[in-house]
């Protein structure tokens, strides 16, 4: 046991603050093998002035999440700020706006791996071999997320930190072999190359490069401290995308420059392969570029090409699960048919959800074979869902002024009892006007993107108003499927740990109940913050002990064969945090165990503890205490 808490503990120092940046790194650093190539073919020579411009809506987008998630720890993201803020008919129309973005980030990542494995064949580059490549790409990770293969957390941390020394290294390379500063302010011809028009366009499609904000988001639900970790992390992956948007595209259009051919600027960084350049392949193009030969070339160009192939195969995989995790979470909000919550009854898995959104609308869109659609459509979506989560967090601060923050960005400004969340502000401004942006300059986008908020709408208003016969701005759950003996068993199961009271009792419970009906374990300890203290403050004896007692707690489950997810909550009260756990979590039970000694109050016997008899009084369902193996004194 004592080796196994070992293991576990050194896992869970992987699955912190570090390990949150890594997979949020893996699926938004991956958008420089695509992003810089459909920006260049709008912004030409501001291409490194349109991403710090995106990078700073950016900075604005990452602290509404990371203010929203910690207040609200679950999937969703936008979606979930919106239902707390606003109702539920806005909830629908940012998570819509996010299924799109989901779908885009899965069709634009599997375009995009056959070409860089085109250094392996040729036609890989070009129509229609790179079409059928990407839709082999999609078609076989549904088959695998719906056999309930999981990608490993390990791998795609080595991943993500060796993508980054890469882009890194590319980055030193260039500064020392290719960059010139007098190239680049040759490259820009203010008003005509690119014109304002084109220039005002590219920064919400320059937002493409920081697609996957919504991956810390989708992970916090599973994040230990949440109120620690998810800032540092989201604040971590801005910090790193911003470096390298900063710096790579100065070396791309050193390498790259803009040049009048036939009386039109362009360079070959934003030109299709058919026309002889690499906006479906730019870091490609960028190291062909770099003034290297030889073998030397011939093997970094293999290395960067299957580098990026597996980077964009992985960032295509978590688009599928995304994409599958906020079908089945729309599902469960009635916001999307039951149907789609089903799931198959040998592999477990949510298979319609994934075959429709995951497989066939991405093939659906991924079929026109256009770069520069795929990525207005994606700054279609992402910004609407973006606006609607910044909107949230600054109503969220206006409806509840003076409520205690576990996590507060910055900066703010205090006036008539609220503190204004200006980098809200900021973000839903910048955000906003380039959605609007989008939709006025680009007639396809538009047509497109309306259309699918219309049928979003539309299936959303029948659903509810003809089938269900609830109103569209009510939060309704669906009922929890849960077999025949509904009254026994238990799908979502709910532990509290604390010292003092018999918790390896409570786990042994708790995965018994949970082995055989293939439940879920929540194992939660609460670390009471004084009122002197803020909630985030740092006590590092107090997140010690309670990170030993989750280890424990974790080994257990593994003894049993149960995942447990493990979290660490801040609180001026344990009975109140772990009844807004089970409310949030939807728990059917929570098992916990009575103190181990039977104490005196008012001159009278109290069979529990203070933290029990809060939880009996006010959990939203069913409470069983585990008794202590040893005798109470």
């Amino acid at each position: 046991m004592a080796r196994r808490r070992r293991q576990q503990h050194e896992l869970e120092r992987v699955l912190g603050a570090n390990a949150l940046f890594a997979t949020a790194y893996g699926n938004v650093g991956s958008s420089i093998y695509y992003a810089l190539g459909v920006t260049a073919f709008f912004a030409l020579g501001l291409t490194p002035v349109v991403f710090v411009i995106a990078g700073l809506f950016f900075a604005a987008t990452a602290a509404t999440y990371a203010e929203g998630t910690v207040r609200y720890p679950e999937a969703g993201g936008s979606s979930s700020f919106a239902r707390h803020a606003f109702n539920e008919l806005v909830s629908f129309a940012a998570a819509w706006a996010q299924m799109l973005n989901y779908v885009i980030t899965i069709a634009i990542s599997a375009f995009f791996v056959p070409h860089y494995l085109s250094i392996f064949w040729e036609p890989l580059k070009q129509n229609p071999w790179d079409i059928v490549g990407g839709a082999t790409v999609i078609v076989i990770l549904v088959a695998l997320n719906i056999i309930g293969i999981q990608e490993s957390a390990r791998i795609n941390v080595v991943l993500a930190a060796i993508d980054f020394a890469t882009q890194i290294l590319l980055v030193l390379l260039g500064f020392f072999l290719v960059f010139s500063p007098a190239t680049l302010a040759a490259n820009v011809h203010l008003g005509v190359a690119p014109t304002w028009a084109n220039f005002l366009l590219a920064i919400p499609v320059g937002m493409i490069a920081y697609t996957g904000i919504e991956t810390v988001s989708n992970l916090s639900e599973e994040a230990r401290d949440p109120v620690r970790s998810i800032p540092r992390s989201i604040s971590m992956v801005a910090l790193a995308v911003f470096a390298i948007y900063f710096t790579l595209p100065m070396i791309a259009l050193s390498a790259m420059p803009v040049h009048l051919v036939n009386g039109t600027y362009q360079t070959v960084l934003g030109l299709p392969p058919e026309q002889g350049g690499f906006a479906n392949d730019p870091v490609l193009g960028l190291v062909e570029h770099l003034g290297i030969a030889g073998p030397l070339l011939s093997v970094i160009k293999v290395y960067v090409g299957l580098l990026a192939a597996t980077i964009l195969f992985i960032a295509t995989n978590a688009g599928v699960i995304g994409a599958s995790r906020i079908t089945y979470a729309m599902a469960g909000y009635r916001q999307l048919p039951a149907v789609f919550r089903r799931l198959h009854p040998r592999f477990k898995t949510p298979w319609l959800s994934l075959i429709v959104f995951g497989g066939f609308v991405s093939i659906l869109v991924l079929l026109p074979g256009k770069t520069d659609f795929l990525s207005t459509m994606y700054a279609f979506g992402a910004m609407l869902s973006f606006t609607v989560a910044h909107a949230a967090v600054i109503q969220l601060r206006r409806r509840n002024r003076g409520e205690e923050l576990a996590y507060r960005a910055r900066p703010n400004l205090h006036r008539r009892g609220v503190d204004w969340p200006l980098f809200a502000f900021v973000g839903l401004l910048g955000t906003g006007l380039s959605w609007l942006d989008v939709v006025v300059q680009y007639p396809s986008t538009r047509y497109a993107g309306l259309a699918w908020l219309a049928s979003g709408f539309l299936l959303y208003v029948v659903y509810r108003r003809w089938i269900l016969h609830v109103p569209l701005t009510e939060t309704v759950r669906a009922p929890v499927e849960i077999g025949p003996a509904a009254a026994l068993e238990y799908r979502n199961i709910l532990v509290p740990i604390a010292v003092g009271y018999p918790s390896d009792e409570a786990m042994d419970v708790a995965c018994r109940l949970a082995t055989e009906r293939r439940a879920s374990i929540v194992a939660m300890t609460v670390v009471e913050v004084p009122l002197e203290l803020p909630l985030d403050a740092s006590l590092p004896e107090e997140v010690a002990e309670a990170n030993e007692q989750l280890d424990e707690a974790r080994a257990i489950g593994e003894s049993y064969g149960v995942h447990v997810v493990v979290r660490i909550a801040r609180a001026r009260n344990a009975g109140r945090a772990i009844v807004d756990e089970a409310v949030r979590r939807d728990s059917e039970i929570v098992v916990m165990g009575g103190p181990r000694r039977v104490r005196l109050r008012s001159g009278k016997r109290q069979i529990f503890g203070d933290t029990v008899d809060f939880v009996l009084r006010h959990a939203p369902c069913r409470v069983m205490v585990a008794a202590a193996r040893e005798a109470a004194a």
